[in-house]
């Protein structure tokens, strides 16, 4: 059986759009149709190299989606065919297995865990979550990273509480979520920081109460300002540029914590004074916020079946699978605040 996907053959180059072939479902595996993948920012690190020379090449993307179960693999306990699915990179319930290997004109293409540029894949148990039958697909790929992960920032990585003045610095993809879990938390006020004004606008319809674009304003004034003075409780990078983390450092408060969520270049480095760490500032990096997709994705659908948020009005590009490389493109010049890949239905 063969696919349609987006392979990354070379690093800085534009995907490969083929057809490869599916290996048979081994131990802990399950095949899943694919509905909808969000593109992020990883993706695009990945294709950069931002963590060093890729020794996978070539391999499929993608590990934000919603699809349905078609098969399951042996030992599957969790999932069954026909089932709703988000599809997420951060592990949940079920077996962790071997990840697969498709083929590709005579060559092995590798996968991780959970793939989701390719229209059918072999996921592992643990990467799926089941949902309600009627959720939708878009919601389900913000289930998959920008919620689950921007609020896991707010609440297990800040540790946000009622009445905390929080900075989000880039507001497309997680620091999006991150701007509507420091709401939902109570913080106040919620400083959202980027570019681009149509990101920033983005931030106020989730819950911003204040929004500063850097192109026409300081960011460090600007915030004491709005403060009148004060410095903020949490301060939250979502550039991973080393002189906006340092300015983030330096702008959260003496007891403050300052959460790096953009990924730094493996080539690049931060220098800073260690004095404020041993009295009580926080410096830390978040790795999903330690979200446990497994207990946090029903939550938020509760939540949202209760009206307390829609995340639906977060996605601003939806482009079919041929048009990847066009949408990736678009992401770079900082159009998108979400940009979905939509398949069609099989």
């Amino acid at each position: 059986m063969k696919t349609p996907a987006a392979i990354l053959v070379e690093q800085r180059q534009p995907l490969v759009l083929d057809e490869v072939e599916l290996p048979p479902l081994g131990y802990g595996q399950v095949l899943v149709e694919i509905h909808a993948s969000r593109i992020c920012g990883s993706q695009l690190g990945e294709i950069d190299g931002v963590k060093g020379p890729d020794r996978f090449l070539p391999h499929l993307l993608g590990h934000e989606g919603g699809g349905i179960v078609r098969e399951v693999g042996p030992e599957v306990r969790h999932v069954r065919p026909g089932d709703r699915v988000v599809l997420h990179w951060r592990p949940g319930r079920g077996i962790e297995p071997r990840p697969p290997i498709y083929r590709w004109n005579g060559r092995d293409v590798n996968a991780g865990f959970v793939t989701t540029f390719n229209r059918l894949g072999v996921i592992a148990e643990n990467r799926l979550t089941v949902v309600p039958p009627d959720t939708d697909f878009e919601v389900c790929c913000l289930l998959a990273d920008t919620l689950t992960t921007g609020f896991g920032v707010i609440h297990n990585d800040a540790r946000v509480r009622l009445g905390e003045a929080v900075v989000v610095i880039g507001c497309g993809g997680i620091g999006l979520g991150v701007v509507l879990g420091a709401h939902l938390a109570g913080a106040h006020p919620v400083i959202a920081v980027d570019l681009h004004d149509h990101k920033l606008a983005k931030a106020a319809a989730f819950g911003a109460t204040h929004t500063v674009n850097t192109r026409q304003q300081p960011l460090t004034a600007t915030v004491r300002q709005i403060l009148e003075g004060a410095a903020p409780d949490v301060v939250v990078d979502g550039t991973g540029n080393p002189a906006v983390l340092a300015e983030a450092f330096a702008l959260v408060g003496p007891q403050g914590r300052c959460i790096g969520v953009g990924v730094m270049s493996h080539e690049r480095t931060l220098s800073l004074n260690t004095l404020p760490l041993h009295l009580g500032k926080v410096l830390t990096g978040s790795h999903g916020g330690d979200s446990r997709p497994a207990e946090d994705i029903p939550r938020y659908v509760r939540m949202m079946r209760g009206g307390r948020f829609d995340p639906r009005g977060m996605v601003s590009h939806r482009v079919p699978l041929e048009q990847v490389n066009e949408a990736i493109a678009a992401m770079r010049a900082g159009e998108v605040v979400h940009a979905l890949i939509q398949f069609p239905p099989a």
